[in-house]
């Protein structure tokens, strides 16, 4: 199958050329301006899929150079589609012109819709001509009919993408993202047409796939996407419809944000000019955590009348995230290599690929999904089962025997402390109340919950410490927090090798928060062994070392 990608070695061409490069199947034709870059690009592909170099401008006699070429497939990768000129759809006339099929990564709501206008002549030659393959809109289309199933009807969506800083931006999409920002776009809301204003409409949300280390708390703004215009007219009823990006770190995002508002309000011109400087910024003044992350979220109906609340969350690690916008189109290249090529005609791609389409790339990448659920009535689950959500039945049975229960508990058994050997360490130890050294330790906990947290009253052969642990909230939003005296701990609750691992993410001292750097770690799990419930908590300190290790084990005791 010969696949020519145009734009082939830019940031999303690119990447779909490593994602294909393996597949023996395939021959790639990489194509731009700049035949040195092409043949260099080729160059770093991993070994597989013949690859030939191609020097290719979409503005000149692409009909021509598709003939010359005669792939089976052309990839348009370039963009930014927003601002194509007179004539945006020279490449689609041009592939059905010779019979080749048809697909491109446009994220312009307007482009992707207008290809309707070739369904005809599409048919006709008995190709198809896909658009808007990729994130925005296929897989969270793809996502909402996930959710939607046994539902009546969907009332509002709502979605993000929160790229890693280092996922590397390419010139085009800065270039597409300044010249609608501070303008009005069209959506639905409160069940009407309305508009938002890009970039600068703005709400907090907190990604976290169940069982995994949750992104911190973002802004996400209104981003000018397909599926605000698509997603609609897949579900009639709906009443609202908003996406956004979460672009960081966080300043470069509230800078945007603040021109895009002076924009709107005729203070500053199209910010197309800055983007050489927003492309340099992004991409050279960088920091924090290498990972990345998507939401899906549904406000849905039964047929009973039950309102539910479904989110589906992505979290992406390292390198892998920016991958995600490109497998889209190695999800119907997979289709057709398996027999089974999109249906002929010209459309936007939402009913094209389904979200099991997804699950089988995702599952060779550090990638990493779930969905949390929630019901417009109160919560009453145990703690951990409302902060762990679907991830709660993963859990060692006598781990979430030990988690299950309400009201008041005890659990007996026996440990053995290590303490620190740093002077320092040794008196936070003292302060907060942690045990001396010793084996074979006699230990009960016992448990008070009420509607919002629960107490843990430890005691250590005598030695008493307590500690409160709560739902988070705000800046804390998914993960348990646990108070200790003035400090307070955001702890995620991890999924790992059969364990249940509690893992430091926020700190703060009577509510002020204190730097991530010096936040106090350790190894810290919960997990089944002998038919047991075990634990083991590792409390240490950057500058002061290792404050206090306890581990043992705990039986339920009738009160």
């Amino acid at each position: 199958m010969k696949i020519l990608i145009i734009g082939g070695y830019g940031v999303f061409g690119g990447r779909l050329a490593h994602l294909l490069a393996p597949d023996t199947r395939l021959a790639l034709v990489i194509a731009g301006r700049s035949l040195d870059k092409a043949q260099h690009f080729c160059a770093t592909l991993p070994a597989g899929a013949a690859r030939e170099a191609r020097a290719l401008d979409r503005a000149s006699d692409i009909e021509s150079a598709l003939r010359a070429i005669a792939p089976d497939l052309v990839v348009e990768a370039t963009g930014p589609y927003q601002v194509y000129g007179d004539a945006p759809y020279r490449v689609i006339e041009a592939a059905i012109a010779c019979g080749i099929n048809y697909l491109d990564l446009a994220d312009c709501a307007e482009f992707v819709e207008g290809v309707r206008q070739f369904d005809a002549a599409a048919t006709a030659r008995s190709v198809y001509v896909l658009s808007g393959v990729s994130s925005f809109p296929v897989l969270t289309a793809a996502v909402v009919r996930r959710l939607a199933v046994g539902l009546l009807r969907v009332d509002r969506i709502r979605g993000g993408i929160a790229p890693s800083p280092y996922a590397g931006v390419g010139q085009n999409v800065i270039r597409a993202i300044a010249s609608y920002a501070g303008t009005r776009i069209a959506l639905t809301r409160d069940g009407a047409p309305a508009t938002g204003v890009a970039l600068v409409e703005a709400w907090h949300y907190t990604i976290a796939p169940p069982g995994h280390v949750p992104l911190r708390r973002l802004r996400f703004s209104l981003v000018d996407v397909p599926d605000l215009t698509l997603l609609p007219l897949a579900w009639p009823g709906l009443r609202s419809i908003w996406m956004g990006a979460a672009p960081v770190p966080a300043v470069w995002h509230r800078m945007l944000s603040a021109l895009a508002w002076l924009r709107a309000r005729h203070l500053c011109p199209d910010l197309t000019f800055l983007a050489p400087l927003f492309f340099w910024a992004i991409n050279h003044l960088r920091w924090g955590e290498h990972r990345g992350g998507m939401f899906v979220e549904i406000e849905a109906v039964d047929a009973d009348g039950k309102n539910y609340t479904r989110a589906w969350h992505l979290l992406a690690e390292g390198s892998d995230g920016p991958l995600i916008p490109s497998m889209a189109c190695q999800a119907v290249i997979a289709r057709v290599l398996a027999g089974a090529p999109p249906a002929p005609g010209a459309r936007p791609a939402t009913a094209d690929l389904e979200l099991a389409d997804y699950e089988k790339l995702f599952s060779t990448k550090t990638i990493f999904t779930g969905v949390r659920e929630s019901v417009a009535a109160p919560d009453t689950r145990p703690l951990y089962a409302r902060t762990l959500d679907s991830a709660w039945e993963k859990l060692p049975a006598t781990v979430r025997a030990l988690h299950a229960h309400q009201g008041k508990w005890r659990a007996k058994g026996e440990a053995s402390v290590e303490r620190g050997a740093g002077f320092l360490a040794g008196i936070v130890a003292r302060a907060v109340g942690f045990p001396k050294a010793g084996s074979a330790i006699p230990v009960e906990v016992r448990f008070e919950s009420n509607a919002d947290g629960e107490w843990w009253h430890r005691n250590f052969d005598g030695k008493l410490f307590k500690s409160y642990q709560a739902q988070g909230c705000d800046d804390n939003e998914r993960l348990l927090t646990e108070r200790f005296g003035p400090f307070t701990f955001g702890l995620a609750l991890v999924l790992k090798n059969e364990a249940l691992h509690l893992v430091v993410r926020s700190w703060n001292f009577l509510g002020v928060p204190l730097p991530n750097a010096l936040v106090p770690t350790g190894n810290t799990y919960e997990y089944e062994h002998d038919g047991r419930f075990h634990f083991h908590v590792e409390i240490a300190h950057p500058w002061l070392g290792l404050i206090v290790r306890y581990r043992g084990w705990l039986v339920e005791d009738a009160m």
